[in-house]
């Protein structure tokens, strides 16, 4: 979770104490008036639990203040334009979380990516993908739309082929050799990550296992022209456009990216990985 995130909904908790005690209550006295448990109180309180739209409703018309319901819910949208739950997200499925990012790869020139854990998206064959998904909805338990999902990321794709469009997109070699699907699926997605490279609109890095590393390979994270940054993580996607996490990022991607191998150099890291799957 983002110290942004963090500080947000910490700055939420002081606001929504503030509204209690101006009137007049305990928090006892205000669980017991909207049916809560004074635990959850408690955690919106001190931040350590993040409110519905809901919750805030009720708790401007239990404190007396109902009016404040606005100025509670502007609060809790910045909050959410950082931190974007997979449940939330993935409640009608993968596709419309396909076609949200699709959004932002149009509207961006230059993007820049890291992964360290797996192939990412944008040169992901469909087989591969159609496992990532697989897996990505057996977790989140989500409506099985991976179809649907895959057919949207490999549309995207196009776009790699597009005049003006520039991908710095670097791996580490774990992500290579995952075996996140069967490993004639890996094979073949490997050969393909050897046709990128050579493409005008595609710089292709793979940091080798042997490569000394200035960071850990942490998070797989995308930055799209310098403006935005969409982080990965188990629970939600960090969406982060301040210029202060904009700027960490690109110093830890040009980082991770000094470490990595490119051109011919890269070419037989993959063909290294290909091999150690044998004949498939």
């Amino acid at each position: 979770m983002s110290t942004d995130f963090q500080q947000a909904r910490f700055a939420l908790g002081l606001r929504l104490r503030e509204l209690r005690t101006e009137g007049g209550l305990t928090g006892r006295q205000l669980a017991g008036r909207l049916g809560w448990a004074q635990s959850k109180v408690s955690k919106l309180e001190a931040g350590r639990q993040t409110a519905t739209h809901d919750d805030l409703k009720a708790w401007a018309e239990g404190v007396g203040q109902p009016d404040a319901a606005t100025e509670l819910a502007a609060r809790l949208r910045v909050l959410e334009s950082h931190s974007r739950s997979w449940r939330r997200q993935l409640a009608a499925g993968h596709r419309p979380v396909q076609d949200r990012l699709t959004v932002e790869y149009e509207r961006s020139t230059v993007m820049r990516a890291w992964e360290g854990s797996m192939v990412v998206g944008m040169l992901q064959t469909a087989d591969y993908a159609r496992h990532v998904f697989g897996a990505y909805v057996d977790l989140h338990q989500s409506p099985r739309d991976v179809e649907a999902a895959v057919r949207a990321r490999v549309q995207r794709q196009e776009s790699l082929y597009q005049q003006g469009k520039q991908y710095h997109i670097v791996m580490w070699e774990a992500a290579l050799r995952a075996l996140v699907c069967p490993p004639a699926v890996l094979a073949a997605q490997l050969d393909r990550l050897s046709g990128v490279i050579g493409l005008d609109t595609v710089s292709l890095g793979i940091v080798p296992f042997d490569a000394a590393l200035k960071l850990p390979p942490a998070n797989g994270f995308w930055i799209y022209d310098e403006r935005l940054v969409i982080v990965e993580d188990w629970h939600a996607e960090l969406w982060l456009d301040q210029a202060d996490n904009v700027a960490l990022y690109l110093r830890a991607w040009e980082m991770l990216a000094g470490a990595a191998v490119y051109g011919p150099d890269a070419h037989r890291v993959i063909t290294r990985c290909r091999r150690a799957l044998g004949a498939v």
